[in-house]
């Protein structure tokens, strides 16, 4: 049944996203980005030759398959520290180091295609580095608002930022490989991703101006 339906995808058009789709499964299976165009074509339903109508190699689908990440990430990220749009700086940037890791954790095949080492370089696929860059530009904006409103340490926004992902990336990166020290994630990524705000914090954390209206 998934292979006619499949091809009923590539008849009318959507051999591009069928294609993405199935090399998503193959990660999914494997735990790595290692499938060969091939591979994919005969899960498609397709012959060897038609991936390379929207791919012109194995690297630009893998890309492909990141980017798609990367929006989805966003996306998750956007919703979820929207909702904490209300409530402080420092309320928004522990959401959306907690929805960073949520993503991870509930989409690992897409989460190890996005920092696979074999994109390290992204130039070569101006899209994926773009949705990249978009997700490192809204950290970087949440710790600017948060330092013009003395929530944060003084500094470089860059360099923050860079902090508050490492950790962000390194427990996601060990709950994607089960490495959670047997606990439930929830409760692991809420109290990790709180040791991230404190860490933030100025010593002398100044009063908040009111806003005028």
């Amino acid at each position: 049944m998934r292979e006619v339906i499949r091809r009923q995808r590539y008849h009318h058009g959507n051999l591009r996203e069928a294609l993405v789709e199935a090399a998503l499964a193959l990660v999914e299976e494997r735990g790595s980005p290692e499938f060969t165009l091939r591979e994919v074509a005969r899960r498609v339903g397709v012959t060897h030759a038609a991936p390379q109508r929207h791919f012109e190699d194995r690297a630009a689908l893998v890309a492909a398959v990141a980017e798609e990440g990367f929006h989805g990430l966003r996306a998750h990220v956007e919703s979820v520290a929207g909702l904490a749009k209300a409530r402080d700086p420092a309320a928004r940037l522990h959401a959306l180091g907690v929805a960073y890791v949520q993503f991870a954790v509930r989409n690992p095949a897409h989460f190890r295609v996005m920092f696979t080492a074999e994109l390290a370089d992204k130039s070569r696929h101006p899209s994926l580095q773009a949705a990249s860059r978009a997700m490192h530009d809204f950290l970087v904006q949440c710790i600017e608002d948060g330092q013009r409103e003395g929530f944060f340490v003084e500094g470089d926004p860059l360099e923050l930022a860079f902090a508050a992902w490492s950790l962000v990336h390194g427990l996601a990166v060990l709950l994607v490989d089960g490495r959670g020290m047997g606990r439930r994630p929830a409760p692991l990524i809420e109290s990790v991703v709180a040791r991230l705000h404190t860490g933030l914090l100025p010593r002398h954390r100044p009063k908040r101006k009111r806003r005028k209206h």
